[in-house]
């Protein structure tokens, strides 16, 4: 559901990178499960929240200080999917946001341009982030909207787009 990026002050609040479709999305649950890499989930208890620009900041029951805040830098965060609305069954919203963050984007003619790495709202459309395959550190962003995503594939973990790869 998103990924912490590092400290926010000296009060043990936290700066999140949300993966949901609103940026506070998050804040509707009073618990989320948190880990890094492969270790164990763990979960904590949200005390409060606010939308700074595009990142959310948090503040849980268990981290009180800055220097316990940056030791959760770099962690998963995770909603029990038992825990989110039921999707609709028609139509192609059959997925969360969530459920796109590292899926592989290949365009029509198979190039490969990356990996999904979030998604946001601008506004007037979604937008796709990637990590770029062959320029490391480079994002590339593709709107999410009809006409340029032509298929999601989650059991592939593929979305096909109709996107060049020097745009």
């Amino acid at each position: 559901m998103g990924h912490i990026i590092g400290p926010f002050g000296i009060y043990g609040w936290v700066k999140i990178n949300p993966y949901t479709e609103y940026i506070d999305g998050l804040l509707e649950y009073p618990s989320w499960w948190l880990r890094k890499e492969n270790n164990a989930w763990q979960e904590v208890q949200v005390v409060a929240g606010h939308i700074n620009g595009n990142i959310l900041n948090a503040q849980f029951k268990e981290c009180t200080d800055r220097t316990q805040a940056l030791k959760l830098k770099g962690m998963q965060i995770a909603i029990p999917r038992s825990q989110l609305p039921d999707l609709p069954e028609d139509g192609d919203s059959g997925y969360y946001w969530s459920d796109l963050v590292g899926t592989e984007v290949i365009n029509l003619k198979g190039e490969e341009l990356g990996k999904v790495v979030g998604l946001y709202e601008t506004g007037a459309n979604d937008v796709l982030r990637l990590h770029h395959m062959d320029q490391e550190g480079k994002e590339m962003l593709i709107p999410f909207i009809e006409g340029i995503i032509i298929k999601v594939d989650l059991e592939l973990s593929q979305i096909i787009v109709d996107w060049d790869i020097d745009y």
